[in-house]
């Protein structure tokens, strides 16, 4: 009998082998005694492994189905870890709608080091293949992306990417190993911002990056180790117990969504509701071939700045923050907050416009979080001389 994925998040990281304990000793150390001049133990500095960490790492390479996987201080750090596997005069292939943070690394860092980039729309796969060069080495996608949620065909892109001899890095924070598996798909490098859904609490930084196969896990192990931004013990420890209860969160939270995404769709003032699990969003098909659930962020258009300003002021429960992923709701403005890095003329070409904003559904009951919008919604019409029904 094979596991269910619910299943695997409580049990991966199995008990303390030494003493029995349910949950992960936190080894609060930062170096390690050698018994030995001519050989050292497994630890010796906890930039290089940490036992907490090491825990947290086999974890997530065993969720996402790959060989090795690797805990970094943030999301970013992430990122830009697997991003250094690249060299001077390489180029690599990006989703156009990408979260701002990566965009500003890519435009501002790798430029630095001389490597290429192309923005592309990778649901247009000519648009994506036309768009491949010479030098292109790796291809980055966000699928869903953030925040109008197009989706990419990663098996396409996958083999688009080999058939090119270039690596496939797959962004899968929204979806976590719960709902999608992008090694399985023929991703290369799987990565996530698990501050978001993995943790889901609100009360860490951290990022998680996992390899396919152990000749790539030997390289990325090395920029780790020379790049140094890991995650610590005790942050490793708490995003362990997070993952253990991501099935029932994300569950709860992905049904909440699905409610919201059909009030709104069904709303007057709502001009477009970005929702991959809706039948008529351009990207349904791919996206329930490749994932078990349109997941529990989506994000909707009102008319304009305005509009949206009174909508955020009138709202009760979602907190109005950065980031995403939590127990509690979470309200965004991309214009500003996830994608204010990014420049005005390059936020309106992907659909961020100024009436957009972007939530992400916690555990909250779905009755309240509908009444919620509504009683915002209603202000929103005032304001703009509309009469809408309660």
């Amino acid at each position: 009998m094979t596991d269910r994925i619910e299943t695997k998040f409580i049990h991966s990281t199995g008990v303390d082998p030494l003493t029995g304990a349910v949950n992960v000793p936190i080894y609060l150390s930062s170096t390690f005694h050698q018994k030995s001049l001519d050989s050292f133990g497994p630890f010796d500095y906890s930039r290089s492994g940490n036992p907490t960490r090491l825990a947290l790492e086999e974890t997530i390479a065993k969720l996402e189905g790959g060989t090795r996987g690797f805990a970094f201080s943030s999301g970013m750090a992430a990122i830009s870890s697997a991003f250094m596997l690249l060299s001077s005069g390489d180029h690599v292939l990006v989703s156009e709608d990408v979260y701002g943070g990566t965009y500003r690394f890519i435009t501002e860092v790798l430029d630095k080091f001389k490597i290429e980039y192309t923005f592309v729309n990778m649901t247009d796969l000519d648009e994506m293949a036309h768009a491949i060069q010479p030098n292109t080495k790796v291809i980055y996608l966000e699928t869903p992306s953030n925040p109008v949620m197009n989706i990419t065909d990663i098996e396409i892109a996958a083999k688009l990417a080999k058939a090119n001899g270039c690596l496939t890095f797959v962004d899968n924070t929204f979806m976590t190993p719960l709902y999608q598996n992008p090694l399985a798909l023929g991703a290369d490098i799987v990565l996530h911002s698990a501050t978001k859904f993995l943790s889901g609490h609100s009360d860490i930084i951290a990022g998680l990056a996992v390899t396919k196969d152990e000749e790539l896990g030997n390289r990325l192990a090395f920029i780790q180790n020379t790049f140094g931004s890991v995650l610590g013990a005790q942050d490793s420890y708490l995003l362990i117990q997070g993952i253990k209860t991501l099935g029932a969160r994300l569950g709860q939270s992905s049904e909440s969504a699905r409610v919201i995404a059909e009030y709104l769709h069904n709303h007057p003032l709502i001009e477009e509701v970005y929702y991959p699990g809706f039948s008529f969003h351009p990207g349904n098909p791919i996206h329930e071939r490749q994932a078990k659930s349109a997941g529990a962020v989506l994000s909707f258009r009102l008319a304009d700045k305005k509009s949206a300003r009174v909508f955020v002021e009138h709202l009760r429960i979602p907190v109005f923050a950065v980031s995403l992923g939590a127990v509690e709701s979470i309200l965004s403005y991309p214009a500003t907050m996830s994608h204010g890095s990014m420049p005005e003329e390059e936020r309106e070409k992907r659909g961020i416009t100024d009436g957009l904003l972007r939530y992400s559904v916690g555990l909250e009951h779905s009755d309240d979080l509908v009444q919620d919008l509504n009683q915002a919604l209603v202000q929103v019409a005032r304001r703009n001389g509309l009469s809408i029904a309660n």
